[in-house]
């Protein structure tokens, strides 16, 4: 690998950086590769992994300069740029454990689209957040034209895409975009103690819970509602959910 995705595992809590500080973490070819097999190899390893950027932004899309070269090549040698990029967006709702975007700085465009990959964002109260493909005369190409919909609604989307507006840390929790926003001071240790918090639950329960609202999401209600039931059936028989259960009773 050639290093621009990091990555590190602290007790169960496993770490991915994207390393192109020097280009804000602009998405290259090499970057969306070697972000889908870091994410898929820490899952096998860790409770919970914590996605962030380098140099104090998260990402502001993809990189223009190598955009540029690739268009020199035609229509098929861009292609790789938004397929490896895609495959590691799409990769997180299957993993069996929770991906945290903890966003700061900037996270604009293919950045922004991740975060919506995400399961769960935490923002910095100080975060430029935007879809920002149509100002530059772009149609984005990393998700957002199909997640956006979804997270906020149609006409949020819309208009969020088309105008290209900044969205505060308070905007993005609002909209439902972020769980949460942290304050400047204490950041990274509000940061720690919830990806703490979210490892220390059980493995098996997060992975079920995970696959359930993922799924239930692609399915009618009635058909989200029985998998629910089997999928709780299943987990009443095995050993994690007795010793919980015996836990609560000796609480």
């Amino acid at each position: 690998m050639s290093g621009v995705v990091l990555s590190r595992v602290e007790g169960a809590v496993g770490h991915v950086v994207l390393n192109r500080p020097e280009a804000m973490n602009a998405v290259t070819v090499e970057l969306g590769r070697e972000l889908e097999e870091t994410l898929v190899r820490l899952a096998g390893q860790v409770n919970v992994i914590v996605v962030r950027g380098a140099g104090g932004n998260f990402s502001v899309g993809g990189d223009f300069h190598e955009l540029e070269r690739l268009r020199a090549g035609g229509r098929e040698a861009m292609r790789p740029l938004f397929e490896h990029f895609g495959r590691a967006c799409a990769a997180i709702p299957g993993l069996p454990v929770p991906v945290v975007a903890v966003v700061e700085g900037y996270a604009m465009a293919g950045g922004f689209e991740l975060m919506q990959a995400c399961d769960i964002v935490l923002v910095h109260e100080n975060a430029k957040i935007a879809d920002n493909h149509a100002r530059f005369g772009q149609v984005p190409g990393g998700g957002s034209t199909q997640r956006l919909p979804r997270l906020v609604g149609r006409q949020r989307a819309l208009a969020h895409i088309l105008t290209g507006e900044r969205l505060t840390a308070a905007e993005a929790v609002a909209w439902g975009l972020a769980y949460r926003s942290l304050p400047a001071d204490g950041f990274d240790e509000a940061v720690a103690a919830f990806a703490t918090k979210l490892a220390g639950r059980d493995r098996d329960a997060a992975r079920r819970v995970k696959h359930l609202v993922h799924a239930g999401l692609e399915l009618p209600p009635a058909e989200g509602l029985a998998l629910e039931l089997e999928t709780v059936l299943d987990h009443l028989g095995e050993a994690a959910a007795a010793a919980g259960i015996a836990a609560f009773k000796g609480a």
